[in-house]
């Protein structure tokens, strides 16, 4: 059967507004089993697929759905081979599918259920959704994914902008964290150019170290690597030291890198910072490694040279849902420290007046419901970030829009900027910055445990000498716990929440300004 004749099998489960955008990813992976059939496509601890395996098994999860006939697809499960199956047989249906983040609460998870319309989920921990009582008994689908077909008749179906292959959920502090609709083509744009941007190859071996619902990893960690003919190591968060949403082991993640002679991984500032502290303090680190892609917030320069020192092949990047994930990233053949890479080849970036950073090429579909829209003219989204290019093409982050403060003596300030002068300084590992309206800058710091007031002085003093008199800090309140998900002081990718880290440090921000203000009086 050749390949245009066997997406057409499953034309009845593909619904008009997708017949118009054939996936290039399952077309590559046809290609990769007819020309490559033995090479490994994907690992986990246990199970090895070869491409020829892969699309068989695809096919065969591709049959599976067209029995359950779902509307919207919710894929609930830890990383491993079944959760790239079930990604990777919606694509071939044209079925909308839900990656849910495992660290949701059972709230958040109820909101995503219904606002989305999932009718079916696949899933590795069925009691989560059968113990609420709105959802059948499971069936087997995929390895260890069982489907389980949820009860809709209790709310409202939802309408689907049109072309939506993929909803991706924003991580919130709240029961109601956002729906980004994308569609199939912006997506497989976006792993393409990754392809060419991070010169991905068949001779690839990805370890996904973040989880597969998020977009980034998603992306970057699977469909470009399929499109590049690579192979992908699945093993389960817990074995690369992930557990939660940010509680990290540093150590089981570098065996992990070793274990799987990993070439790429994606990783968020945090990781990064422990893979260089881990560096620091003697731990040897894998050679295997050619493109280590950072992105989520912006890197310090201090940072990226310690990583460098190292010999780590970071590549700072820049992207958010809204735009399909990267927007911009460095290359092996053009890395400028400190930027976050030139744009992909399929956006074009300009600027708002205040300098906002605006991007072309991406079609913008909506969130779900009637959230306001990103988007400022056809086939332009907003970012909420500030920045500028450089001469070369370069882009670079100064911080987000919102995020902005004007001191009282009317210096505006991004708080970004100073703060990541902070990180870079041991033992400092998160800082939220603060002063909007005030005379002085303040520092909400979470330092290393055994850090002792003195070193954290030492530390602030020493970001302070390159800073301009209007942005140094002159007070720090040490934080009592991380800035994470769990305590909704972060998000999965690592931006700060700053009005959850202000709300929950209010007191003792507002007694050190009173304290100063009565000295001076």
């Amino acid at each position: 059967m050749n390949r245009i004749s066997h997406v057409l099998r499953y034309a009845p489960l593909m619904r008009s507004r997708q017949r118009s955008h054939v996936s290039r990813i399952i077309r590559a992976l046809h290609e990769h089993a007819s020309a490559r059939p033995t090479h490994a496509a994907l690992f986990d601890e246990t199970t090895a697929l070869s491409y020829a395996e892969l699309l068989a098994a695809v096919r065969y999860a591709a049959g599976q759905l067209k029995i359950l006939k779902p509307r919207v697809v919710g894929l609930f499960a830890d990383n491993g081979i079944p959760w790239a199956i079930a990604d990777l047989a919606t694509l071939l249906c044209g079925i909308t599918l839900v990656p849910v983040p495992s660290f949701f609460s059972p709230a958040q998870l109820e909101h995503v259920l219904h606002s989305a319309g999932i009718d079916c989920v696949l899933t590795d921990q069925p009691e989560r959704f059968t113990a609420a009582g709105t959802a059948q008994s499971p069936s087997p689908f995929y390895g260890d994914l069982v489907a389980i077909r949820v009860d809709t008749t209790t709310h409202d179906m939802p309408a689907l902008p049109d072309g939506t292959q993929k909803i991706t959920f924003t991580s919130g502090t709240t029961d109601h964290p956002k729906g980004v609709c994308l569609g199939l083509e912006e997506m497989e744009a976006t792993a393409d150019s990754l392809r060419i941007a991070s010169a991905a190859s068949a001779d690839d071996r990805h370890l996904c170290v973040l989880p597969l619902a998020m977009l980034l990893e998603n992306i970057g960690g699977l469909h470009t690597p399929i499109l590049a003919g690579a192979t992908v190591c699945l093993p389960k968060l817990a074995s690369v030291g992930l557990s939660g949403s940010s509680n990290l082991d540093i150590g089981r993640m570098i065996q992990a890198l070793a274990t799987w002679r990993a070439s790429s991984i994606i990783l968020i500032p945090q990781m990064l910072q422990a893979l260089v502290g881990a560096g620091r303090a003697g731990i040897p680190l894998p050679d295997s490694l050619r493109y280590i892609a950072v992105g989520g917030a912006v890197l310090s320069a201090a940072l990226l040279d310690a990583a460098a020192g190292l010999g780590l092949p970071v590549y700072q990047g820049y992207g958010l849902s809204e735009c399909a994930s990267v927007v911009a990233v460095n290359r092996p053949d053009a890395n400028r420290l400190g930027s976050v890479g030139r744009p992909l080849p399929h956006v074009q970036v300009s600027f708002a007046q205040d300098g906002e950073i605006l991007v072309r090429g991406v079609r913008w579909r909506g969130y779900l419901g009637h959230a306001p829209s990103p988007a400022v003219g056809e086939n332009m989204i907003a970012t909420g970030d500030l920045g500028y290019l450089d001469t070369d093409g370069y882009l670079y982050l100064t911080g987000r829009k919102k995020n902005i403060f004007i001191t009282s003596f009317g210096r505006n300030i991004a708080p970004e900027w100073i703060e990541s002068e902070l990180v870079a300084r041991p033992p400092i590992l998160q800082a939220a910055v603060f002063g909007e309206s005030r005379p002085f800058n303040i520092a909400v710091i979470f330092a290393a445990p055994d850090a002792a007031p003195t070193a954290i002085d030492n530390a602030l003093d020493a970001a302070n000498l390159v800073l301009p008199d209007y942005a140094r800090v002159h007070a720090w309140i040490r934080a009592t716990e991380p800035f994470n998900v769990a305590n909704g002081l972060a998000t999965a990718n690592g931006r700060l929440r700053r009005d959850a880290i202000f709300a929950a440090y209010a007191e003792r921000i507002d007694a050190h300004y009173s304290h100063e203000l009565a000295t001076v009086v």
